[in-house]
């Protein structure tokens, strides 16, 4: 990590050798602490705050719902600021070990309606009716890593590195920066019980991407989230500021999507071809539906994104192709082969939020919504 950005980071400077005399110290057995997860009011971002727990949960029913101050994260009026904490799911903490664990958390306004950026409400509402279907997701995230300076980290402090070809899934010190965050990144998941599915580095110098999937219905979005959490967590530590921004660098450079691999039992059985031409018939009819969908402004993000150039289609078309990373919808040319498998929608941005993009892939493809 370049000098500058170890002086820049008030959390890369602190001695973790003095920090790690006090995360090893033995906690009473009836202790927990339970790391709460929230989405705030950007619909990009999350908070977290813990408690103690009297108990060790196995699920996340079991664990209260609790309270923060909704004005303070774009999410309520100060007058009437309490908004409300709901356990959805549960995952072992990889940072304070044990048997502490992180609760994914929804959130609800005073009169218990799902805030504006709960849209974990209605996805599974969808995954609910679309259940026999089983539907699969793997979603691909990029990230870019930022230094503190907002510059992508180990670019030179003026000018840009070398262009774009010989980064991608790159070996070496000068074609690959922060390694110790993304491999940190990938063993905190898997603790946690994430599946994530495997990682590379991108096409962008300091630009990465991990796999999670494939998981069952709302499963997908939930981990996913977590994931995110993990990520800004590891990269704290080293003094690090990632980014989903999905055209972090404007130019000649590759911009952050959220690929998102989709399928349903009847496409993952033999001759499940056809079933896959069918979703993207439908997909290709609601295509303005879905671009509205995959992020967080509507489009407005993806407008900066999906030029047609850099492996991207135009935001303005759709197109569909075997193996083709220009396309919108991508089908893989095993899966086209084999004559069953799924599809990969490239459309979603970095910064998109999983509940509205499987939400949409599943009521546009299966509910014929």
């Amino acid at each position: 990590m370049p000098a500058s950005t170890l002086q820049n980071s008030p959390n890369a400077v602190l001695n973790k050798s003095v920090a790690e005399r006090y995360r090893h110290l033995p906690c009473p057995q009836n202790k927990v602490k339970a790391t709460y997860i929230w989405i705030d009011g950007t619909g990009e971002n999350v908070r977290a705050k813990t408690r103690t727990l009297d108990f060790i949960p196995t699920k996340s029913e079991e664990l209260p719902i609790w309270n923060y101050d909704g004005s303070s994260t774009y999410q309520a009026e100060g007058a009437n600021s309490d908004t409300y904490l709901k356990p959805v799911a549960l995952y072992s903490d990889p940072f304070t070990e044990g048997n502490n664990k992180l609760v994914l958390c929804d959130t609800y306004k005073h009169n218990k309606q799902p805030t504006a950026t709960n849209k974990r409400n209605m996805c599974f509402q969808a995954m609910e009716a679309a259940k026999d279907t089983i539907p699969w997701f793997g979603i691909e995230q990029e990230y870019t890593l930022l230094d503190m300076d907002m510059r992508p980290l180990g670019w030179p402090k003026t000018g840009f590195p070398g262009p774009q070809g010989p980064y991608y899934c790159g070996v070496g010190a000068n074609k690959v920066y922060a390694r110790d965050i993304v491999e940190g990144h990938y063993n905190a998941c898997l603790y946690a019980g994430i599946n994530i599915s495997g990682t590379n580095a991108e096409v962008m110098p300091s630009q990465w991407e991990y796999q999670v999937g494939p998981c069952v219905g709302i499963d997908a979005a939930d981990q996913l989230w977590v994931s995110r959490y993990i990520l800004h967590r590891v990269a704290e530590d080293f003094g690090v500021i990632v980014t989903f921004d999905p055209k972090p660098v404007e130019g000649d450079w590759n911009g952050a999507g959220a690929h998102t691999n989709f399928s349903t039992q009847a496409m993952r059985n033999d001759g499940g071809i056809a079933e896959i031409e069918k979703a993207i018939e439908k997909l290709a009819k609601n295509h303005r539906k879905h671009i509205a969908a995959y992020d967080p402004r509507g489009g407005k993000d993806n407008e900066r994104r999906l030029t047609g150039r850099h492996e991207t289609s135009s935001i303005h078309d759709f197109t569909a192709g075997v193996a083709n990373r220009r396309a919108s919808v991508r089908i893989p040319r095993g899966c086209a082969e084999e004559k069953k498998g799924y599809l990969e929608d490239r459309r979603p941005s970095s910064n998109c939020d999983p509940y509205s993009v499987c939400e949409a892939l599943v009521r546009t493809c299966i509910l014929n919504e």
